[in-house]
């Protein structure tokens, strides 16, 4: 790199050996990044020549950077140059000087290295596997090493596959999609938390009085985020799981009846983009409310939306359903923080486009704990809680224990036929699923619950994020469980978890079944939405 940086004729970025031009590029990054702030990408004149050729591959790190140096795009005041003043060549001299002595001690670009030799086989997959062994991240086992050391490829891939399935290294080790998943269990009578779970999690002791330095900043470039909650920091559009507040919505101001039958053809085209049901070209027909939630129908959903949109002068206003929409989220707890004593993401209630909005999707953005107490609201009827990590306080002394208040609450204003349309039509949805995946995943469960799935597709060149709310048992509700797996691909693998941890619960299932257990058995499971 400092060969190709210093030469009067340098080589374009398109004819660079691969890994060469993506070191050039990790360069401009990590001087772009706020910790170095040497590029102020803000100010570059993106229409310039140097610029363009960049960005297309005709041009090289040497030219972009002699340009950002005569821009102004460049802080040169971070060099710590000793003359004031100075002509290009000695800023461009310095500039350099400071950038490999930044990648020589960059973690990530040490990665970037890696990736390179295991992606052109200078590491094999056996070197990787005896640096885990070396490293203690796989416990020693000397028969593998040496076959490591003395079989072919094909056993280190063997081997590798093995570690992964039976979670001797676990996805969040090696940051693949997903790594990360977040779940919530509640009390719904109460509002009490009885689980908050982020994984993957950490060793608070490590981190508390004498904090482990290295461990820390380990956390903090582990791929997979430990340090940040996914049960109350990751925020998403909650999909399909979001229905239910439209129901009520729609039932409570009359946009729809309650034996009223809406046709879904498969394809909603009264939006300015047509809207597909997830059945298409399929179709689910006539359907009432109930239903509608059971077959999760974003036909059904889209049409609710337009009709909370129609204003007093039954004229269709987009800015009018955005308003009723955002009410009843309101209502549902949505329109604010949970009330538990940790960072927590603040909710997004939507902007824009009723008709996408009443599907879940739009702009809403909510986390697993603010979709917890939402579905809690559904299985007591009304009762929306304000969220407490704290069970009491106790006196260390052994003197009186101070009383803490319980929860605070608000009661929606609900009649008892919307709440038992919404309830049937979630409880259809686990025992009467049009899609039938979801209906032979909890035909076993020892438990009758309600629930409501959710997928959301946040970029294709990732997988989607599953969501799962549910209560149960559904005839005397006990508990909440919401689960979300970021980039989970379907929310029937947010519902496969939810489904152990009720028998858990309810004492199907014990702990040391589940520790016991290894990835063997897990699938994609295909859902509707």
């Amino acid at each position: 790199m400092r060969n190709e940086l210093y030469s009067p004729a340098p080589t374009a970025q398109c004819e660079l050996p691969k890994e060469i031009a993506d070191y050039m590029f990790y360069a401009v990054s990590c001087l772009s990044s706020e910790e170095q702030g040497i590029i102020k990408t803000e100010e570059i004149d993106k229409s310039s020549r140097e610029y363009l050729a960049w960005k297309d591959g005709t041009g090289n790190l040497r030219e972009y950077l002699y340009n950002g140096i005569e821009g102004g795009w460049i802080c040169t005041s971070a060099l710590n140059m000793e003359q004031k003043y100075s002509d290009p060549e000695n800023i461009f001299h310095e500039l350099l000087e400071y950038t490999i002595r930044v990648l020589e001690n960059d973690r990530g670009f040490e990665k970037e290295i890696y990736r390179h030799l295991i992606e052109n086989g200078t590491v094999t997959g056996s070197d990787l596997l005896l640096a885990l062994y070396s490293q203690g991240v796989l416990a020693h086992n000397e028969e593998e090493i040496r076959l490591l050391e003395t079989q072919n490829e094909d056993y280190a891939f063997q081997l590798i596959r093995e570690k992964i399935i039976r979670l001797e290294l676990t996805p969040a080790q090696m940051a693949l999609e997903p790594c990360t998943a977040g779940v919530v269990v509640t009390d719904v009578n109460t509002g009490k938390i009885l689980a908050l779970v982020s994984y993957p999690g950490y060793d608070g002791n490590r981190l508390s009085g004498t904090i482990d330095a290295a461990y820390y900043r380990w956390l903090l470039h582990d791929l997979s985020n430990p340090l940040y909650n996914k049960a109350t920091q990751v925020s998403k559009a909650p999909a399909s799981t979001f229905k239910p507040v439209m129901a009520v919505a729609a039932l409570e101001e009359g946009a729809v009846g309650i034996e009223e039958r809406v046709n879904c053809t498969g394809l909603y085209d009264q939006a300015t983009l047509p809207i597909k049901c997830w059945i298409y070209p399929g179709k689910h027909g006539e359907e009432t409310v109930t239903e509608a939630i059971q077959n999760s129908c974003n036909y059904y959903f889209a049409e609710l939306g337009k009709r909370l949109s129609i204003d007093e002068n039954g004229n269709y206003n987009p800015d009018s359903g955005i308003d009723m929409i955002r009410k009843y989220a309101g209502f549902f707890g949505l329109d604010h923080t949970s009330g538990v004593e940790i960072p927590e993401t603040n909710p997004h209630m939507t902007t824009e486009d009723p008709k996408r909005s009443a599907m879940g999707q739009a702009t809403h953005a909510y986390s697993n704990i603010q979709l917890s107490r939402y579905v809690i609201a559904i299985a007591n009827r009304g009762t929306v809680y304000e969220f407490s990590l704290i069970d009491r306080i106790v006196d260390p002394l052994g003197g009186k224990e101070p009383e803490y208040p319980s929860p605070e609450y608000t009661k929606l204003d609900v009649s008892e036929i919307t709440w038992d349309i919404v309830q049937e039509g979630m409880r259809r949805v686990i025992a009467n699923n049009s899609s039938r995946t979801v209906r032979k995943l909890f035909q076993d469960l020892e438990v009758p619950i309600a629930g409501k799935t959710g997928t959301t597709q946040e970029s294709k060149s990732h997988a989607n994020h599953a969501f799962f709310i549910s209560y149960g048992p559904y005839d005397n509700p006990e508990i909440a469980v919401t689960v979300n797996i970021p980039n989970g691909y379907t929310s029937g693998n947010a519902a496969s978890l939810a489904k152990n941890v009720y028998r858990l619960y309810f004492g199907y299932l014990d702990l040391e079944s589940i520790m016991a257990r290894d990835a063997g058995g897990i699938a994609n499971i295909n859902n509707i939405d």
